[in-house]
């Protein structure tokens, strides 16, 4: 008999969901993003430790205004972290009244663009050829007037993090996270075991429906031990499924369209 999704491990209703997907033919891909990298922390040591052992490459949103000669060094011995853009120096420039967002808020596109391109200089000095075209905006936020200008200024891919992107770019691709380990509403604290499951579960059966990856969205420096309890934990319980693959940036195959 089949074990419901009212088992009082949360993980089971996980597994039933890559068997449905397996039971379809079907490869449920996870890809995993950390974001405000500048230096070398023990926080990030233990992503790099943790991701390293289990095979899962790591998009690293860097913040260039702040990056470390140690931060590309400790990324040039890991070959499973790829290093990208996260803005420039994740400074808050929304008017009074509105959330948080530097690429956009009261200032120009242009000055927008500026900062965009000391911040892509920024990362080529650190890490050469090795960083990814791949623009992660702080808090997740970019005003759409921005978008079009990205294919020409090098960004291939924009990140985010579940939330639609208004209007359609050609050569930009679009891979957004699903599921932040931070409940950063209440308390900035790790989210439940229980509650990512269920928000992992709705995520497996949404991608077995139109073949998307699925993201993960980690903050290296704001873990508790749930947010590490999390990671470990899906790391073991979802990597023996012959249904799962862990995905690189290069995989990413989503393209912004018009709505």
């Amino acid at each position: 008999m089949m074990i419901s999704a009212q088992s009082d491990d949360p993980w089971v209703a996980v597994r039933e969901a890559l068997d449905r997907t397996a039971d379809d033919g079907g490869t449920t891909r996870f890809w995993l993003r950390d974001d405000d990298a500048i230096a070398v922390t023990p926080a990030l040591n233990r992503l790099g430790e943790l991701s390293g052992s289990h095979s899962m490459p790591v998009l690293l949103a860097v913040i260039p205004a702040g990056a470390t000669a140690p931060l590309a060094a400790w990324v040039a011995e890991r070959t499973w972290v790829t290093p990208c853009q996260h803005g420039w120096a994740h400074t808050n420039h929304a008017r009074p009244g509105e959330r948080a967002c530097e690429l956009g808020g009261d200032r120009p596109d242009e000055v927008v663009l500026a900062e965009l391109a000391e911040g892509r200089r920024a990362l080529h000095d650190l890490f050469g050829s090795g960083s990814a075209d791949t623009l992660v905006p702080p808090w997740n936020r970019i005003r759409p007037s921005v978008l079009p200008a990205l294919p020409q200024a090098g960004y291939r891919t924009l990140s985010t993090f579940d939330r639609p992107t208004p209007g359609g770019v050609d050569g930009l691709k679009l891979l957004n996270c699903d599921l932040d380990l931070i409940d950063w509403r209440n308390g900035r604290r790790g989210r439940s075991i229980r509650d990512l499951c269920g928000r992992l579960v709705r995520a497996i059966d949404a991608a077995r429906l139109h073949r998307g990856p699925i993201g993960l969205l980690a903050h290296h420096l704001a873990h508790d031990e749930a947010a590490w309890d999390f990671l470990e934990q899906f790391f073991d319980e979802v990597r023996p499924s012959p249904a799962v693959s862990f995905m690189a940036v290069a995989a990413a195959d989503s393209t912004i369209r018009a709505d």
